[in-house]
């Protein structure tokens, strides 16, 4: 005869997960999605990465009063306050950089011959909408 013997459910709890991982990405993501649109909104001053007009798409250049340039300083003045608002309010500054990228694609996918661009800011968008997830989720107090 075999006895088998039953184990009572176990009463421990799981250990409890570190919360150091999400604080180092999230101070990871802050910290770029502080440092680029700032870096990048100051290059549309200089075009000394790329020349930044060539990247709007005619439609949009049709539409927006003066020159590409001069859209392309606007787009930098933003982006610029979209890095500031990023390292004081990154809940928000997160959500603002989002929706920036967002446009910035949609610009991208309308103009042939940028798709690689757009792809890449695609995964620049889901950094974003991850440091928006971490912020909004209390990961950090300065949040």
């Amino acid at each position: 005869m075999s006895a088998t013997t039953a184990h009572p459910p176990s009463t421990s709890h799981p250990p409890a997960i570190s919360t150091k991982g999400a604080e180092r990405a999230f101070l990871l993501l802050r910290t770029v999605f502080t440092i680029a649109p700032i870096a990048f909104g100051l290059d549309k001053f200089a075009n000394i990465l790329t020349d930044w007009p060539g990247y709007l798409a005619p439609w949009i250049d049709a539409i927006v009063p003066g020159t590409a340039q001069q859209a392309m300083y606007a787009v930098g003045v933003i982006e610029i306050l979209a890095g500031i608002v990023v390292a004081l309010a990154p809940r928000y500054g997160s959500l603002l950089v989002s929706a920036w990228l967002v446009g910035i694609i949609i610009n991208l996918l309308t103009f042939s011959g940028f798709y690689d661009v757009a792809l890449r800011d695609f995964g620049l968008l889901v950094g974003a909408l991850a440091l928006a997830a971490l912020a909004w989720s209390g990961t950090s107090e300065r949040a």
